[in-house]
């Protein structure tokens, strides 16, 4: 078994809505990016590369290569997810924690979780993402963007 972490976080901008997990979330902003921006995506696909010691997002996926320009974020974790089955792994476990203090995730997390489930071809019961607040303090407090932490527990096969 191996353990990955993962951590992302994006500022926000002039919108109206986010992408997170491979859900749209309406919204009086948007998220800056590269690709998508899609934060919480960006974690876990770090995580997994992380329990594959293959570095980090921007090692496989950089945002100087104009190939990822707005890119879905499902088609980075796709292919990272085809990187741990290449090497005989499966995922046994995802948990993910996104801070924010806007939008209200509550009403979204069931599809968030399924979309996530979907992409890594697993059971959503193996898809745990939870959402929580910084009380107001530093730059998530302040509304300038969210970040998230994934961790995520891998089996070989």
């Amino acid at each position: 078994m191996r353990i990955g972490l993962g951590y992302d976080v994006h500022s926000f901008r002039e919108g109206d809505g986010i992408i997170l997990g491979g859900v749209s979330i309406p919204f009086n902003k948007s998220l800056k990016g590269h690709s998508d921006a899609d934060v919480l995506l960006h974690a876990i696909t770090d995580a997994i590369l992380g329990a594959l010691a293959l570095g980090d997002l921007g090692e496989h996926f950089p945002d100087t290569d104009p190939a990822y320009k707005g890119i879905d974020s499902k088609l980075l974790l796709a292919e990272t997810y085809s990187m741990m089955i290449d090497r005989g792994y499966v995922l046994v476990n995802l948990d993910a924690t996104v801070v924010a203090e806007k939008p209200k995730l509550n009403p979204h997390m069931h599809d968030i979780r399924h979309s996530i489930s979907e992409c890594l071809h697993c059971d959503i019961e193996q898809v745990s993402v939870k959402a929580t607040t910084s009380e107001k303090m530093g730059f998530i407090g302040r509304e300038e963007g969210i970040a998230v932490h994934a961790i995520v527990l891998i089996q070989r096969v």
